[in-house]
């Protein structure tokens, strides 16, 4: 593991991933796999799943190393938001394959723990819908804000979109969430 004084330079081992140094892949694994599996834990909440996300998020950096631009973002970041990507797009595809039908509601009622857990599941699954009927481009939005961490002018550069814009549409989102959760 890498003592804390030591600074790992991401935007370097990206540009090495781009011209092929697979010793910089594994640096990169080495320096940040766990927390990027923490990271994939977090969204996919199973462990199998987990490593296959940072597996394909691996795979994923190596191939489009290239496509990494220093004026949109950190390095760090671009990787995180790899990870991040592919967890939740992981989390939809599931969804997508498990349709609850009137008995499987039914069973949730019987899923063993708390009042609270029961709770926590029951609003997850709101807050999805709600997010669900967001505009693409506020939803991403939204994405970055509050998964990803980034600041409104980070978002601007993700999107390619005026900072303005990402402002009104984060407001307009918060808003239509608030409503939609009520």
């Amino acid at each position: 593991m890498n003592s804390p004084a030591v600074s790992f330079d991401f935007h370097r081992c990206l540009e090495a991933c781009a011209q092929g140094d697979r010793s910089a892949l594994q640096a990169l694994y080495d320096h940040e796999g766990a927390r990027m599996l923490g990271v994939a834990r977090r969204i996919a909440r199973d462990d199998a799943i987990a490593e296959d996300i940072v597996h394909d998020a691996m795979i994923r950096i190596w191939t489009r190393a290239a496509s990494y631009d220093p004026a949109r973002g950190s390095a760090r970041g671009w990787i995180y938001s790899i990870t991040r990507h592919l967890a939740l797009n992981a989390i939809r595809d599931t969804r997508r394959e498990t349709p609850l039908d009137e008995s499987g509601i039914d069973s949730l009622a019987t899923v063993p723990g708390t009042d609270d857990d029961r709770a926590l599941w029951s609003g997850s699954a709101k807050i999805y819908r709600c997010l669900e009927q967001l505009q693409p481009a506020p939803q991403r939005c939204i994405l970055h804000a509050y998964v990803d961490g980034c600041s409104h002018a980070e978002i601007a550069g993700l999107l390619g979109a005026p900072l303005g814009t990402v402002k009104a549409w984060i407001t307009r989102s918060l808003k239509a969430l608030r409503e939609c959760l009520e």
